[in-house]
């Protein structure tokens, strides 16, 4: 990571006013915000992206559209892989290092006690406001009901991506119930509300929970992802639309680029603009191959590197589900935060990897150890062993065979790869 980042990073670590740990409550973000004069009401056409797993994809995708048909779009994104400036779009740049020190100033200045995510919020919302995009894309945190996104009246669209058990460490209630009714219970009325594909028994309790909304309801029967010949389509009422990509490769990650192509069809972006922006399209950490770099040049020529920052059992098998269509051998590399639950995530990897090697995630105190990743492994009849670091590894597993080395697990340690590379 560039040290500027680092540097800001660790000046919000140190500000004893901003709280390190999770802390849902919109009072102390909309006391700021008033205090600032509501830059939130400058914004127009707000889509909010709510959800377990696709937040990032659908987002990307969504703005990827935008700008293909000539218009613009901020982003404000969670978590950042490589550089805190990722988190910050502005519609033509990311903000700068020196806009984000100065705003975090100004938002110690209003002398409220925040959480660093609510002081990452308000960079973002100070400076959007600053610009005057065609849309502003807003990526929620780990639930909605009190997250620091929800600070907007008037949203355009309120999108709704895979829901699944992966925040039940921030509910008192620890049932699936719960984490749907506090990523939907709280949606804006008057709104659009779009929702992807669920499980059926999740749909259900969403339409349940959703039948006073007043909002216009979208759900995924309304496309469809259809697959010919190893190829993958967009389908809906009136249209179909080849899906061709040249950096997309899970069933997953195309359900969440349909997700966002018929919000783009109904925000009037023509099928011509989206056909033409879906081969530029690659999401960082996600199911990416990496081809070029430091690393690579570490590694023989018929070997593989790829990397995915999946860490819940649903995105563990989309994951899964991909690397069973490789003939090739296949080694795993896995970290993993402690807030996770590694055991129903490992299981969707059974007969998948050769070996799987677990390492600890560089500079995250909250990274499980290596030793109990691999006896969760083994628990799963999974052969595993747990390595010191990531270097370590590549060197063990690296050969003449022809194979991938997939490191797997965790966004933050998908981010600190592409950093050494």
């Amino acid at each position: 990571m560039p040290s500027q980042s680092i540097s800001l990073y660790n000046l919000l670590a140190k500000k004893k006013q901003f709280k390190k740990t999770v802390n849902f409550d919109l009072k102390r973000i909309k006391e700021a915000l008033n205090k600032l004069g509501n830059p939130e009401r400058k914004l127009k056409n707000i889509i909010n992206i709510i959800g377990s797993d696709g937040k990032y994809s659908v987002l990307t995708t969504l703005k990827y559209f935008i700008e293909e048909n000539k218009q613009t779009a901020s982003a404000y994104i969670s978590p950042s892989l490589k550089d805190i400036r990722e988190r910050f779009w502005m519609g033509s740049e990311y903000l700068s290092y020196g806009e984000i020190k100065s705003s975090i100033k100004l938002i110690e200045g209003l002398k409220i006690r925040l959480t660093i995510f609510e002081v990452l919020t308000l960079v973002y919302i100070i400076n959007a406001s600053k610009r005057h995009n065609d849309y502003n894309l807003v990526e929620a945190g780990a639930l909605f009901a009190k997250d620091s996104t929800n600070v907007f009246d008037f949203p355009l669209i309120q999108a709704i991506v895979n829901i699944n058990k992966q925040h039940l460490n921030f509910v008192k209630k620890k049932t699936i119930n719960e984490i749907i009714f506090q990523k939907v219970g709280f949606l804006s009325n008057f709104t659009n509300i779009y929702i992807g594909k669920q499980s059926s028994q999740n749909e259900k309790k969403i339409k349940s929970i959703l039948r006073k909304n007043l909002s216009k309801k979208i759900y995924s029967k309304s496309w469809k992802l259809i697959k010919k010949k190893k190829k993958f389509f967009f389908k809906d009422k009136y249209n179909f639309i080849p899906l061709k990509t040249k950096n997309i490769y899970s069933k997953g990650l195309f359900n969440n680029i349909t997700m966002a192509i018929k919000i783009a069809l109904d925000i009037g972006i023509n099928k011509k603009i989206i056909s033409k922006a879906l081969p530029k399209l690659k999401f960082q950490g996600r199911i990416q191959y990496i081809s070029s770099g430091k690393l690579i040049k570490k590694l023989n020529s018929k070997e593989k590197l790829l990397i995915d920052g999946c860490h819940s059992a649903v995105s563990g098998k989309n994951l899964s589900d991909y690397l069973k269509t490789i003939q090739s051998p296949k080694y795993g590399i896995w970290s993993m935060m402690k807030n996770k639950d590694p055991s129903s995530f490992i299981k969707q990897f059974k007969g998948i990897f050769k070996k799987i090697y677990t390492i600890p995630i560089s500079g995250e105190k909250n990274s499980m150890p290596p030793k109990i990743l691999a006896k969760i492994a083994k628990q799963n009849n999974i052969d595993a062993l747990s390595i010191k670091n990531f270097d370590t590894v590549l060197k063990k597993i690296s050969s003449k065979e022809k194979k991938i080395i997939c490191l797997f697990g965790s966004l933050y340690q998908c981010g600190n790869i592409l950093n050494k590379n």
